[in-house]
């Protein structure tokens, strides 16, 4: 299959996303980035975009058969669960090579205060106790459940300002895209007094900075893990996307031949 019968539909909202897109460009590829809609200006990108919800595994079968996508890249948070798996039962019934492009889960090194959590309400359980200054490095979609937990102080870092106030009594948005820096990170943390950091296993470095941070503060990190995700085929560079691109289903053999997607849970 060459470049021109390819049609790609990579499903985005990462900086593995943006760069799987830049590669495709340059190469010629037909290809189309798909957003959520989570963020209200995405980054320009050197593709065509689309943004909004597929409606569901049908709604996606459906957009894979219309619009003849030949090949499916999946380069969305680890965290966009839902979104994920509704792509390995799509291009299941489509009948669509999938391959994840993710990011390897962070890992406590040494200095590092981690206390691991499964979930949300396990880190929300976890804040139990006298009020202190939390950053909640999560995005906005998660706040409200943090509002059983009001005695503290939460900072809250975004991309875009919340369109209603978020239900905590005492907080602080601070507006900011990454990718951060450790220096940044730490000013931040310093600045605001932060005690405790909340954040998802999300991998990757463009937001690993406050991790750094944290080590060099000696502050407490509640790490949640992974969603659990059904079995797929990942890898975790740009080259070996295009790769699988260029060798079929002999590149998905030799670069991503055990799928992670069971061990998503631990």
């Amino acid at each position: 299959m060459t470049s021109t019968t390819r049609n790609i539909l990579i499903l985005g909202g990462t900086l593995e996303a943006s760069a799987m897109a830049s590669a495709l460009a340059e190469r010629g590829e037909r290809a189309v980035l798909s957003y959520a809609g989570r963020v209200a200006q995405p980054r320009a990108q050197p593709v065509a975009v689309r943004v909004g919800g597929f409606g569901g595994v049908p709604g996606l079968v459906r957009y894979l058969q219309a619009m003849q996508v030949t090949h499916l890249v999946d380069a969305t948070h680890p965290f966009a669960a839902r979104m994920s798996a509704n792509a390995v039962a799509a291009c299941a019934q489509a009948g669509v090579p999938l391959l994840a492009l993710t990011r390897d889960a962070w890992q406590p090194g040494p200095g590092d205060r981690w206390q691991p959590v499964a979930d949300l309400p396990a880190a929300v359980a976890a804040l139990g106790g006298p009020p202190q200054r939390v950053l909640l490095a999560l995005g906005r979609m998660h706040l409200n459940v943090f509002a059983a937990q009001p005695q503290h102080h939460y900072i809250l870092r975004l991309v875009d300002p919340p369109e209603q106030p978020p239900p905590l009594p005492h907080h602080t948005v601070v507006i900011s895209r990454g990718p951060f820096d450790v220096a940044g990170d730490i000013a931040l943390l310093r600045d605001h007094q932060v005690d405790l950091i909340v954040c998802k296993n999300a991998g990757g470095s463009g937001a690993q900075a406050k991790l750094h941070a944290a080590r060099a503060l000696e502050l407490r990190v509640l790490m949640v893990a992974r969603p659990w995700l059904p079995a797929r085929h990942e890898v975790t560079q740009v080259a070996e996307v295009l790769q699988w691109l260029g060798h079929g289903e002999r590149g998905v053999q030799l670069h991503a031949a055990t799928s992670r997607g069971a061990e998503r849970g631990v």
